[in-house]
């Protein structure tokens, strides 16, 4: 796949991102993470997401460093943690994490949780876009209730560029769609194929199945094409080099109306991450990682 296929996705201030990439959750630093950056920018990937909380920033920037690539053709994400929320401490560790990094700038910057001083960490984040740190900014998670999406949206002088949800065809997250679109804001989709505690529920499903035999491809292959199709950001992780391939194949074929339809039916709003936002404070809000 010539990285020249790649799909972009204008966002609401005019920077555009590469639609498909390389999520980094829960693959080991060091040379695991090292080896499934540097195999998915040789197969055309450019965009990789990363996060504070997954330990390997280091290792994603060793790979783009030694990928040869020129860093302006690649999108890099990353995410801050509550502990690193507020508006004098957020620009302190955004300059840490772009040292982890080996980056001068970052392309994408969430705040990944929704928890401790967000509303002071939004504020850091706006001034680090107006000072070219970052090109973009975004909210994770923040799609327990409306209330708290609306807390940190409705005051925000800058809107988010983007919001990272799980989403895939059994949860399409059709109420998150619609108040995402209210502001223009670009949804990017964690656990697009269902993720680990889906035991590859949706990889098994019939219709996605029998789609995929129609046009020669995997299952996994579709749910990609699909959230592509649907206009949504994606970033399904691996560290294996076959389904690294195998997952940007799905940016070369299309899935018919018919097709998306037949998708769009099996939605169940099933979520497979299903703490409560009363679970998550009880288990993140005194978690803290530093560098």
């Amino acid at each position: 796949m010539n990285a020249q296929n790649q799909p972009y996705l204008t966002l609401n201030n005019g920077v555009k991102m590469p639609q498909f990439g390389l999520g980094v959750y829960s693959i080991p630093a060091g040379e695991t993470t090292y080896n499934s950056v540097l195999t998915a920018l040789k197969a055309g990937y450019r965009h990789i997401d990363t996060a504070h909380a997954y330990g390997n920033e280091r290792s994603v920037g060793q790979a783009v460093k030694d990928s040869g690539i020129p860093r302006d053709s690649i999108w890099i994400t990353s995410k801050l943690w509550p502990n690193e929320y507020g508006e004098e401490i957020t620009p302190v560790q955004l300059d840490k994490m772009l040292e982890r990094l080996g980056l001068e700038y970052l392309d994408l910057v969430y705040l990944h949780q929704p928890l401790r001083d967000y509303n002071g960490g939004w504020k850091a984040l706006e001034a680090a876009l107006e000072a070219g740190k970052v090109r973009a900014i975004g909210i994770s998670d923040f799609d327990f209730s409306d209330e708290l999406f609306n807390s940190i949206v409705e005051p925000a002088r800058i809107k988010p560029q983007a919001f990272q949800i799980e989403c895939h065809p059994y949860a399409q997250r059709e109420h998150w769609q619609e108040m995402a679109k209210k502001y223009n804001i670009q949804i990017e989709c964690w656990f697009p194929l269902g993720g680990r505690d889906s035991k590859g529920e949706i990889l098994r499903d019939p219709v996605i199945n029998a789609i995929a035999k129609a046009h020669g491809k995997s299952a996994a292959q579709v749910i990609i094409r699909w959230h592509i199709q649907k206009g949504f950001s994606v970033v399904p992780g691996s560290s294996n080099p076959k389904h690294i391939q195998e997952n940007i194949e799905a940016l070369d074929f299309t899935l018919t109306d018919a097709e998306m339809e037949q998708i769009h039916a099996l939605n169940k709003e099933k979520r497979y991450f299903n703490m409560t936002y009363q679970q998550i404070k009880d288990w993140m809000e005194n978690y803290e990682i530093w560098d």
